[in-house]
């Protein structure tokens, strides 16, 4: 890891803004990120754990991890945005 574990949450944190987003690495270097729905609730929109942070030593690997990180946020949103599908009967 090129980057102390401080400089790393700031990246990943702030790289959600305006959404809260909490990064944190363990002491075995696998980290967590929580991304939540605001900044005002405990809603969680996405949660990843067991990321190796030692994977991450070019801006290259964190720029991927972000994109992917995002890409799993953007695809849970549209789910659970999606209506309820029902059926209608005509009368």
């Amino acid at each position: 890891m090129f980057l102390s574990a401080l400089e790393l949450r700031n990246i990943i944190e702030s790289s959600f803004l305006p959404k809260r987003c909490q990064c944190t690495v363990a002491p075995d270097l696998s980290m967590t990120v929580k991304v939540y729905t605001d900044r005002q609730t405990d809603q969680l929109d996405l949660m990843v754990t067991g990321i190796n942070a030692q994977r991450l030593n070019s801006s290259r690997e964190i720029n991927g991890l972000i994109a992917e990180l995002r890409t799993d946020l953007a695809s849970r949103t549209l789910l659970h945005s999606q209506p309820l599908h029902t059926e209608r009967r005509a009368v």
